[in-house]
């Protein structure tokens, strides 16, 4: 029987690197699901794997709560479409992102319905956020992206995030 060696890449360093843990700073994670309802429950646990694997355990509660409500939202507003959903840590937050494939309206009152509709949906959101110090919001998403981006920021450090962007008018 031949004798079999493993083969390396010329270019990979000879001395094998210990595994690194993962850190808070180097979580990372991003998912495309439908936009149906039981989105909401791939995403969501998705979301409490990354957070226990880079150490973020105690905020995946109210993380989950975040993602869980706007993949909701959004697989009602465009049922079937495609979600976007990312997760990462920076500067002492989580910041929570989903784009939607929802189209932008032409005619203003249709915007107005339309922007009141997913507040009203988001009421949850809104009151965690409130209560925790983060923040939320909704906007057109920008390019090479198309649809709504929707947003939480969930502060991990025991302080309030600065809002900085406004929320859907009350």
């Amino acid at each position: 029987m031949p004798l079999i060696r493993p083969i390396r890449c010329p270019a990979a360093p000879l001395a094998a690197r210990p595994p690194q843990v993962p850190r808070p700073a180097g979580l990372a994670c991003s998912i495309t699901v439908p936009g149906e309802p039981h989105s909401a429950a791939i995403v969501r646990n998705t979301v409490r794997s990354a957070l226990h694997a880079h150490g973020l355990a105690p905020h995946a509660d109210l993380a989950q709560l975040a993602v869980t409500e706007l993949v909701a939202t959004a697989a009602k507003l465009t049922p079937g479409e495609d979600l976007y959903a990312s997760v990462r840590y920076r500067a002492g937050a989580l910041r929570i992102v989903l784009w939607d494939q929802h189209p932008r309206h032409r005619d203003p009152d249709a915007v107005s319905v339309c922007e009141e509709r997913r507040r009203r949906s988001l009421w949850l959101l809104d009151a965690m956020a409130e209560e925790h110090g983060g923040d939320w919001g909704t906007e057109e998403a920008q390019p090479p992206h198309r649809g709504t981006k929707s947003w939480a920021l969930l502060p991990c450090e025991g302080f309030a995030v600065r809002r900085t962007r406004s929320r859907l008018s009350r």
